[in-house]
């Protein structure tokens, strides 16, 4: 599979399974999950057919491991912005989380906190190369260091994605670290 049919699909699968599954006719239970089979016709019906050895191409190709699979179901590993109940249970985060965003968010930022915007949660990384790239598709990349370890001792709950994306409701300012100028 080439690899703008594997960014294609990907594409797809992440606006259906994340953002908009009644556009396709589907229903996600509570959990996000879509039976592989109902995705797949459900893709074709909707002028977008893949077959089932491009969809696991995908799952195991990407490196961000956007998706998971387990027996027949199919869904988004987070990154939700439809209501879905994921099932992650809240786990300790490292002493410092990390987050890319760019240079015109940093004033709210500084405000307001970060705040999961369209998503349920706030995402971040667990290390300053992955929040490059993730500030890097808006621009010119700003990173941000959460100081996890003290959110967690004041009581904010931290959970991790099966893609080892670190979640928390929200981020109040007191928490960041900004960089300085350059």
């Amino acid at each position: 599979m080439d690899e703008r049919r594997t960014v294609k699909v990907s594409k797809y699968l992440s606006k259906h399974l994340r953002h908009q599954p009644e556009r396709i006719g589907l229903t996600l239970d509570q959990g996000g999950w879509v039976e592989i089979d109902t995705l797949i016709a459900a893709a074709a019906a909707h002028g977008f057919p893949f077959t089932r050895e491009e969809l696991d191409h995908v799952v195991a190709a990407n490196d961000k491991r956007r998706f998971a699979i387990e027996g027949s179901r199919i869904r988004a590993s987070q990154g939700h912005s439809i209501e879905v109940e994921l099932g992650l249970p809240p786990a300790t985060p490292p002493p410092h989380l990390y987050h890319g965003t760019v240079a015109r968010n940093l004033d709210a930022i500084r405000a307001e906190g970060l705040r999961p915007m369209s998503r349920h949660d706030v995402h971040l990384s667990a290390d300053r190369e992955t929040a490059t790239r993730v500030g890097a598709r808006r621009g010119r990349p700003v990173v941000l260091t959460v100081d996890a370890g003290a959110m967690h001792r004041d009581g904010h709950v931290f959970r991790v994605s099966a893609n080892g994306v670190w979640l928390t409701e929200a981020v109040p300012p007191r928490y960041l670290r900004f960089p300085g100028p350059r």
